[in-house]
């Protein structure tokens, strides 16, 4: 033993009478400075125009899908279901991002079309 630390002898104490220094003793700060508030002002993130460009296709195909999967049911000839789904993507297509109000109806895990909406408000 030394400096007088721990047990005189661990016979009957249940241990082996190692000493180790207590970690989850906190000592108090001396000092309590507050943090720097320009550090942690939010900034706003830019939505990537890849992604937004990509989800807005997606959009598109989806719905010349839906119309193709519905002529289908309806036994309509391969000819007229491509030209329908055709006309469908080049209206969609030239209606571009004409979405009024999207930031209503958006969902968590969309955090391009989030940022888009909140710089444009």
């Amino acid at each position: 033993m030394s400096s007088n630390v721990g047990l005189s002898t661990p016979r009957g104490s249940g241990t082996s009478g190692y000493v180790q220094r207590n970690l989850s003793n906190l000592r108090p700060r001396e000092t309590f400075a507050p943090y720097p508030t320009s550090e942690l002002k939010h900034r706003q993130r830019q939505p990537n125009a890849e992604i937004l460009e990509h989800d807005r296709l997606r959009q598109i195909e989806v719905q010349v899908f839906e119309l193709r999967d519905q002529l289908e049911d309806d036994g309509i000839h391969e000819e007229e279901i491509e030209a329908q789904t055709e006309a469908l993507r080049r209206k969609l297509d030239a209606e571009g991002g004409k979405d009024e109000g999207r930031g209503k109806g958006l969902k968590v895990h969309q955090v391009h079309e989030l940022a888009k909406a909140k710089i444009e408000e």
